[in-house]
Parts: C-alpha cells; sequence; structure tokens
C-alpha cells in the first residue's frame, strides 16, 4: 500500500499550488513561464490499462467454476458471476487465484529462470493480486504521475514508469525465489525515487529546499516501512525507487534559469552551458550506475543466483518475523 504527495509549484508570475492525497506542500520553485506545460495522457492510458487488465483477468479466473481446484472457501461477491472473487482465505485482497496470475504473466523466478521467460520481468507490472492491490497502486500513479507528466512529457515519464517497474521486477527475482509477485509498485516507487532525484538535481530552483526535502523524505521513508509486512514485496519498490532515482538524474534536469529566454538576453547575461556543471556530472555518474547495476543483476539472475546468498540480512529488508507473523509463510 502506498501513500505520496508531490510539492506544490510557484511560477514567477502565475502562482498556483498543488495538493495531492497525504499532504499540502510547503515547498516552492521558480521555473520560465517559456518551459512548455503538457497534458497529461500516458499516465491515465496506463491506468486504464490496469483497469481494463485486471477485468480480463477476473473473467478468465472464473472463480464459480473452479470448485474442484480450490481446498476451502467459496467464492466471494457471487452475484458477479464469474467475475466474482476468490476466497478470502486464499486471497484477502479480493482478486483471483495464485495459478490465474501464474498463467497469465506474474513474475516467478522458475518460469524466469529455468524456463527462459524472461518477458515475465515485464507483464508482471500490468497484474494486481485483487481490487484493493488495484486500487491502491492505481491512486497513487494518479496523485504522482500526472503531475509529472505534465512538467516533463510523456517520452519521459513513460520510460521512468517501464524502466523502473523492469529494475523492480529484477531485484524482486534475486532475492524472492518461492512466491509470486505482481503489481505496478516497482514502477511507482519509480516516480517517487525520480521526484527525489528531481529535487537534487534542480536544486538552485528551489525555495524552501528544506521542506521539500523533508517533506519528501518522509512519503519515501512510510511507503518503503510498509514494505516490511508479510506478502509485500518491498524488493520491487526498492529496486524501482533505485532505477527511477538514476533516471531522474538522466531524464529530469531542468535549463539553468535563463536559458529558455537566452536569445532575449544581453550576450553578456546569456548562460554558456544548458545545465550547470554539477548536473552533467550527476547524469554521467547516474549512467555508468544505471546500466552497470543492470547488467550485473541480470546476469546474476539468468545464472540463477540467489541475491540472499551474496547478502545474508537482506532479506529483513522486504519482511521483519514477529510474534503475530512468519516471514517464511506463502
Amino acid at each position: 500500500m502506498e501513500s505520496s504527495s508531490r510539492v506544490g509549484v510557484k511560477r514567477n508570475r502565475n502562482d498556483y499550488s498543488n495538493t495531492t492525497a497525504t499532504t499540502t506542500s510547503a515547498s516552492t520553485y521558480l521555473i520560465e513561464d517559456t518551459e512548455t506545460q503538457w497534458t497529461s495522457w500516458l499516465v491515465p492510458m496506463f491506468v486504464v490499462a490496469n483497469i481494463a487488465l485486471f477485468i480480463v483477468v477476473m473473467y478468465l479466473n472464473d472463480c464459480p467454476n473452479r470448485k474442484h481446484t480450490r481446498l476451502v472457501g467459496k467464492c466471494v461477491a457471487t452475484f458477479l458471476g464469474r467475475f466474482s472473487f476468490e476466497p478470502v482465505k486464499e486471497n484477502p485482497l479480493f482478486g483471483p487465484s495464485s495459478s490465474t496470475l501464474k498463467k497469465l504473466g506474474a513474475l516467478e523466478w522458475n518460469k524466469v529462470v529455468v524456463d527462459h521467460q524472461g518477458w515475465r520481468l515485464i507483464t508482471c507490472i500490468w497484474l494486481h493480486a485483487g481490487v484493493i492491490h488495484l486500487l491502491v497502486n492505481m491512486l497513487s500513479l494518479v496523485f504522482i504521475g500526472i503531475r509529472l507528466e505534465q512538467q516533463f512529457g510523456f517520452v519521459r515519464i513513460g520510460i521512468l514508469y517501464l524502466l523502473s517497474g523492469f529494475g523492480g521486477s529484477i531485484l524482486s527475482s534475486l532475492f524472492i525465489q518461492n512466491n509470486i509477485s505482481v503489481g505496478a509498485s516497482g514502477a511507482f516507487f519509480g516516480l517517487l525515487g525520480a521526484m527525489l532525484s528531481e529535487l537534487v538535481t534542480n536544486w538552485t530552483v528551489y525555495t524552501n529546499k528544506a521542506m521539500a526535502l523533508l517533506t519528501l523524505m518522509v512519503i519515501v521513508v512510510i511507503n518503503l516501512a510498509i514494505g516490511i509486512l508479510p506478502h509485500v514485496d518491498n524488493f520491487a519498490h526498492i529496486g524501482g525507487f533505485l532505477t527511477g532515482f538514476l533516471l531522474g538524474f538522466i531524464l529530469l534536469p531542468r535549463p539553468q534559469f535563463g536559458w529558455l529566454e537566452r536569445q532575449n538576453l544581453p550576450s553578456g547575461a546569456r548562460p554558456k552551458y544548458k545545465y550547470k556543471p554539477y548536473q552533467y556530472v550527476l547524469w554521467v555518474v547516474s549512467v555508468v550506475l544505471l546500466v552497470s547495476g543492470f547488467s550485473v543483476a541480470l546476469v546474476m539472475l539468468f545464472r540463477g543466483e540467489n541475491g540472499n546468498d551474496h547478502c545474508h540480512w537482506c532479506h529483513y529488508l522486504s519482511c521483519v518475523p514477529t510474534s503475530r507473523w512468519d516471514c517464511n509463510e506463502n
């Protein structure tokens, strides 16, 4: 389950504020009036696609006609016919069975590595375990994704979303090899990571920097903390966040102030370069880390290595055992 908040913005001539699901931002920054403001259509399309695919999954699941495959319980909301949900004991999120999700592309280590079905690293991003899972992810995507697409355009946000989801799937496969995993959470966490790196790389255009950074860090920490609960794939969250964080330095730097209107400025006042030197440094470092990280992780994955063998404490990042639950339960 995720919640998020996008920092508000303030133009140098036209003021406006942005309020999201959980908090109202106290941070502002300056943007040149000539900067393009995009119309968001890709993120809404992602939402529609996820909802439509969930409906198709529930149709194919056909709970009432799967009595012979269920161990316990009856279908939930039987008035929905073949769209009714699996018994709560099998799926408390009100959704399809795990066997249906496996057939339709859920992330499963054995299928990816042994059966060479690498496409599951992408298809799992578009599947959801239930109505609750779908609702939380789509609301989070709308609150954050639309605002980012309006600022940076559909191409950059589309690349960011898909690559972050892919990165989350890779890390999940390396560390979780006994369960299946589905959901767009990795892609969503990539947007969170990109928001953080966008704040860092465009640091000079922000006012009230400390509050902006603090607000965003609190949101990130809360969302990652939720991931240590059982049945939540926090490795997908972490992988998506790290991928998005690096991609933010690559895709989301803003030109330094005055660059967009340099032709109207005196020659002595025109900026020489589009970006500041530290932005170029962050861009190069991020490209190197992203390419090398993806390469190493993919080689390890398809060689069948288990990430837990190289990091004996990392399993605590996804689940912390308590007297109330056992992290080894499926």
